[in-house]
């Protein structure tokens, strides 16, 4: 049996999102008792809560949905890369210790401990996004809550992605993982009008 990872963290109420976002919130709509046989839950929350997917259109109006793009490069060979305490923003140099034959998906573990904490985190510098198209990645992951700065209002490592095609995940749980190879799987919803996706994302040994 090969070992999983479970990379996602737990979404509940507690889950932090962008200030003014949609927080978590759950309610019973059916409830288990006389006259019911089960009980079914109603959810509202951002798709941008816990681990998730950014669709094109999230930054760019025109562009494609999360339930329109392609599901490849969310499964598949995948390299955890460790740049924990980089500072505010992962530089080429803080990666280039770990690019020789990189597979189409990198995550980047940036912490020791992850924490979804909007107030200060590590973010990407586009150079980094744009030097990591040159080396035919598909997807690239991150153990905080964006790839762009909280402050951000350009979105330049946002934009990098839109420009070369590469997809992100952002939010994971890289803790426990050591820094090597691994499978990735981590599919999002079919929401065909949404600007994102949650996923339950794992590694899996190779």
């Amino acid at each position: 049996m090969k070992k999983i990872w479970d990379i996602s963290p737990p979404v509940d109420e507690h889950a932090a999102v962008f200030p003014g976002d949609a927080a978590y919130s759950q309610q019973l709509h059916f409830a288990l008792g006389p006259g019911c046989p089960v009980n079914v839950n109603t959810l509202t929350f951002s798709p941008h809560t816990g681990a998730h997917a950014d669709a094109p259109m999230h930054y760019a109006n025109g562009a494609a949905a999360i339930g329109a793009v392609d599901l490849l490069p969310y499964l598949g060979p995948c390299r955890v890369i460790h740049c924990i305490a980089c500072g505010p923003l992962v530089l080429p140099r803080h990666i280039e210790h770990a690019l020789h034959a990189l597979p189409a998906r990198m995550l980047l573990r940036t912490s020791a401990v992850a924490r979804q904490d909007w107030a200060s985190f590590t973010a990407i510098a586009p150079e980094t996004i744009a030097l990591l198209a040159t080396k035919n990645v598909a997807l690239v992951g991150i153990d905080t809550p964006s790839v762009d700065p909280a402050t951000s209002q350009d979105l330049p490592a946002h934009h990098q992605l839109l420009r070369h095609g590469l997809r992100v995940l952002e939010n994971l749980v890289l803790d426990a993982v050591p820094e090597g190879d691994y499978e990735l799987i981590a599919l999002p919803l079919k929401l065909v009008r949404a600007d994102a996706s949650p996923v339950r994302a794992i590694l899996r040994e190779l």
